[in-house]
C-alpha cells in the first residue's frame, strides 16, 4: 500500500476519502510528524496504491488496512480518518484495531437521501473534472475557478494552492476505485456506540458534502465521544483550519 511516512514516536495513521489521497493531509503533517511517526496512506484504487478490483466498501478497506499496518508490525495505532476514511477509522475501532480515532465528516451516520445526495457530489464532482479536463490548469489559477470548483469540498477554497488543486483533481478523475467505492456508499453504518476506544468527531459547519446536520445522528449514536464543530470549515478541513485540525490529531494521539 503506497505511503508517506514522517517523523518518529508512537504512530499516527492517517486515511484518506473518496476520490482523494494522502496529500489531503498535507497541512497537518509536519505538526504532528514533531511529535509522531505518521503513516499517511493510499487506499486501494486511490493515489499511488494500485486497485485490487475490489469495491472499496468500509470493511474491505478496515481489512486492507489493518494487514497492512500488520505487514509494517504496527498495532493498534492513534488513526485519523476523513470521510470514507473516517468510517474505516471507526470501523477499525469497532474491531479493538486503534489506540483512539479522529474522524472528520466520516461516513456512517447518513439515512439513504443523505447517502444518495453525497454519491451524487462526489460523482458530479468527478465528471465536472473529466469534462473540462484541459482547461483545468487554466481555472485552478484563478481564484474565482478555484472557488467554483473546489468550494464544494473546502471552505476557504479561494486560498489553496492552484497547482495541489489541479494535482487533486487529476487524481480524482483517474482513480480507478472511485467508481466502486461511490457505488458502496450508504452501505456501511455504524448503528452501535463503539467502546473501550477514545472517539472524536469533527465536523466542519460548512460541510457540503455530508452536511453538518448528520454531526447530530453521531452524537446520538456515539454520546461518549468529543464532538467538535468546526466553524467556516468544509469536508476537507485540513487546508481550511490545519492548527485545530491538528491539534485534534495530536490531543488523541
Amino acid at each position: 500500500m503506497h505511503h508517506h511516512r514522517q517523523g518518529s514516536g508512537s504512530p499516527i495513521v492517517l486515511i484518506h476519502g473518496i476520490g482523494s489521497r494522502w496529500q489531503v493531509w498535507k497541512p497537518v503533517l509536519d505538526r504532528l510528524a514533531a511529535w509522531h511517526d505518521v503513516i499517511a496512506l493510499d487506499l486501494p484504487g486511490f493515489g499511488g496504491t494500485p486497485f485490487d478490483g475490489v469495491p472499496g466498501s468500509v470493511p474491505h478497506l478496515a481489512d486492507r488496512v489493518a494487514a497492512f499496518l500488520g505487514s509494517l508490525g504496527v498495532e493498534r495505532a492513534a488513526v485519523g480518518g476523513s470521510s470514507l476514511g473516517g468510517g474505516v477509522a471507526l470501523e477499525l475501532a469497532r474491531r479493538g484495531l486503534a489506540r483512539s480515532v479522529v474522524a472528520f465528516s466520516p461516513v456512517g451516520f447518513f439515512g439513504s437521501a443523505e447517502a444518495a445526495w453525497c454519491r451524487t457530489v462526489v460523482g458530479g464532482a468527478r465528471a465536472a473534472g473529466t469534462a473540462l479536463g484541459p482547461a483545468l490548469p487554466r481555472l485552478f489559477a484563478r481564484r474565482a475557478g478555484r472557488v467554483a470548483l473546489c468550494g464544494v469540498f473546502f471552505g476557504r477554497p479561494g486560498a489553496l494552492p492552484p497547482d495541489e488543486c489541479l494535482a487533486d483533481a487529476r487524481a480524482m478523475i483517474t482513480a480507478p476505485g472511485f467508481t466502486g467505492a461511490r457505488r458502496t456508499l450508504g452501505e456501511w453504518r455504524l448503528a452501535e456506540p463503539i467502546t473501550g476506544v477514545p472517539v472524536t468527531i469533527a465536523w466542519g459547519d460548512r460541510d457540503l458534502v455530508l452536511p453538518y446536520r448528520q454531526a447530530k445522528q453521531a452524537r446520538r449514536i456515539l454520546p461518549q465521544a468529543r464532538h467538535v464543530r468546526l466553524p467556516g470549515c468544509g469536508h476537507l478541513p485540513f487546508a481550511d483550519d490545519p492548527r485545530t485540525c491538528g491539534r485534534l490529531l495530536l490531543e488523541a494521539a
